[in-house]
């Protein structure tokens, strides 16, 4: 099994009180069309208390198309990602030359190179080093990506692996749609960064161990979250469906997962979940029949920093190492959904 070595996660230094994000995203959109109430009402309802933001509030009128946009992201996710990596590597006690493989998401941007390839001298990863950029995994990537590690390491255990989430969601809110989802987003996502240091067997660490991971993709569900990707940018797409997918599917996923391993919903100790916002938490809740705190820590990071999309969950994951850490022996899941619409499930043991 493949163990984590290391998670550190990074906020940017601009953060405001979802009241100050309303009122500057209202003025910026003009009352996004007569819908200004609508937006109050959604943002309020969020349980989002604070955000932090890729750039200062009163910047965010400077920007004036994607190109814009996206030279901000560009700059920004840089910065964060190269912290987030040098800070990873340094808990787990390891160099930036021992990286062999940097398995990079977002989907708030676009960048060719990539962002691991733009840092990667600045930090000083290995000429060498493999190099796994993904894009279009969304809020599920940040399980997807320690899955995809964890495969990589199962093949070679010598090796040293560092999965990248950088999510600028607020670059991506679009001034000229009124629709319901792009004021639900405005309320809901965050910005933020994470990196994971993961080792494989031959390689000494401490930290949770990877015992396995599921992907599911669900049937006719294309169009409950994404990107339309258009002149102005990324324009949200978010399906009042996707509480339901969850509630339909999720619980049956994860007791067939769970009994491959010989284990059920009772053998977990711990439950890292990705904080899609108040509606899906309240849905995994239900279709896990989990007690009232077992996702604390996730309702507690949507309310101070919101949903980071990828890098949500590996923040959820942090803390729980910090501040519940879970008793030696005992079985965690770290889950979280995505465009699809999909599920990933990891089984961790402590």
């Amino acid at each position: 099994m493949t163990r984590i070595a290391a998670v550190y996660p990074v906020l940017p230094p601009h953060v405001y009180t979802q009241a100050e994000i309303t009122d500057r995203f209202a003025d910026l959109c003009g009352g996004v069309a007569g819908r200004e109430s609508l937006l109050r009402r959604l943002h309020a309802s969020a349980s989002v208390a604070t955000r932090h933001l890729a750039l200062p509030l009163d910047r965010y009128g400077e920007l004036d198309g994607f190109g814009a946009s996206n030279d901000a992201f560009i700059e920004v996710a840089s910065e964060l990602g190269a912290e987030a990596i040098v800070g990873a590597l340094s808990e787990a006690g390891l160099r930036p030359d021992d990286v062999d493989l940097v398995i990079s998401t977002t989907v708030t941007g676009a960048a060719v190179p990539s962002i691991e390839a733009r840092i990667a001298a600045k930090i000083g990863l290995r000429p060498d080093v493999r190099r796994l950029p993904l894009f279009g995994l969304g809020c599920v990537a940040g399980a997807s990506g320690l899955a995809r590690l964890h495969d990589f390491l199962h093949a070679s255990p010598h090796s040293v692996g560092v999965l990248l989430s950088v999510e600028l969601c607020s670059l991506t809110v679009q001034r000229d749609d009124p629709s319901t989802a792009n004021l639900v987003a405005s309320g809901l996502f965050g910005d933020g960064a994470a990196a994971v240091v993961v080792v494989g067997d031959e390689v000494r660490a401490t930290g949770p161990q990877i015992v396995d991971s599921q992907s599911h993709l669900y049937p006719d569900s294309e169009r409950a979250m994404g990107w339309d990707i258009g002149a102005s940018g990324l324009k949200i797409v978010l399906g009042a469906e996707v509480p339901e997918l969850v509630s339909t599917y999720l619980g049956d996923d994860v007791a067939q997962f769970l009994k491959q391993h010989d284990l059920d919903l009772t053998d977990i100790s711990t439950w890292v979940a990705h904080p899609g916002g108040p509606k899906v938490l309240q849905a995994i809740e239900r279709s896990l029949t989990l007690p009232d705190d077992a996702l604390e820590l996730t309702w507690r990071s949507l309310a101070l920093i919101g949903n980071l999309s990828s890098a949500s969950v590996l923040h959820v994951l942090r803390d729980t190492i910090d501040q519940r850490p879970p008793p030696p022996g005992s079985h965690g899941v770290l889950l979280a959904m995505g465009p699809g619409f999909c599920s990933e499930l990891v089984l961790l043991r402590w």
